[in-house]
């Protein structure tokens, strides 16, 4: 038996004698110093189709899952709900080896949104670079309800605007999902959901870059967002890796992992706009 607010919550213990003692927990007096396990919030595509999806999402001996799957538009247009396939307060299969803001693993402390879409259509183009792929576009009725669904659970957790992310950003160059078709500015607009940055600081940074891209800047400053990038100053390909995730991300005209001008300056913008929230990484737990 199971209750709440001073009512029985285990059931009785045996004892010598066949004595029984009961397991009482007063709920009366709740602390105000508290706040949501949940740090992040994570947008994926499945890479196949809705009942694929289900599937490998459900059952045991996929070994994956998520909080939430947003079906196709054809399966919208029959039932257009959202399926709730882990229970928010349980840690949900969909993050992996990531790292975010520092922290790692980051399934123990975000919420997994899967989005049924095929990504490219075709295994061919596994190898191909990302900017040649034939990436397939998000549904408007999938975005709705996306944009819906994010927009109460940031709110409910009180994730910050950085903290929203796709899988390519948590892991880049081991994913490369939600693709540069997600639509990261509308749910900003529309929904006020996840971090872009203002045209004006944009403008403003943009003749600031120096003509010569500078490996050790670029690692300084996307580590200062959030991405896990060595510090190495040499162009490595975990920093292109990087830098390719934060173009789909921020920049879907030019993903092609080069240091430009204007990705430069995207990311100054976005440092003055989120600076309290993305310097020195994961905030200090208090006490």
């Amino acid at each position: 038996m199971i209750a709440a607010g001073g009512a029985l919550l285990a059931v009785p213990l045996a004892r010598a004698r066949n004595e029984t003692s009961r397991l009482w927990i007063d709920e009366s007096h709740i602390s105000a110093n508290q706040d949501s396990r949940v740090r992040t919030l994570v947008f994926h595509y499945t890479a196949v189709d809705f009942a694929s999806s289900l599937k490998l999402l459900t059952e045991a001996q996929y070994r994956t899952s998520a909080h939430y799957l947003v079906p196709d538009a054809a399966t919208l247009s029959g039932r257009p709900a959202v399926l709730r396939l882990v229970a928010e307060e349980r840690r949900a299969w969909h993050a992996g080896d990531s790292c975010w803001r520092g922290q790692r693993y980051l399934n123990g402390g975000s919420i997994g949104v899967e989005i049924v879409n095929r990504g490219y259509p075709s295994p061919l183009q596994d190898d191909w670079p990302p900017m040649r792929r034939d990436w397939e576009a998000f549904d408007d009725a999938q975005i709705a309800l996306v944009g819906n669904l994010a927009a109460d659970i940031v709110a409910r957790h009180q994730i910050r605007p950085c903290d929203v992310v796709g899988h390519a950003d948590i892991a880049p160059g081991r994913k490369i999902d939600p693709g540069p078709k997600f639509p990261w500015e509308r749910l900003y607009r529309e929904f006020g959901v996840g971090a872009w940055p203002d045209d004006e600081d944009v403008r403003r940074f943009l003749p600031l870059q120096p003509k010569a891209a500078n490996a050790a800047s670029w690692q300084r400053r996307l580590a200062a967002y959030g991405y896990d990038v060595p510090q190495s100053g040499e162009w490595d390909v975990k920093t292109r890796d990087a830098i390719v995730a934060f173009q789909m991300h921020f920049r879907p005209a030019r993903y092609d992992g080069e240091p430009d001008a204007e990705s430069s300056a995207i990311v100054d913008a976005l440092l003055r706009k989120y600076a309290s929230a993305a310097r020195g990484g994961e905030e200090a737990d208090p006490a």
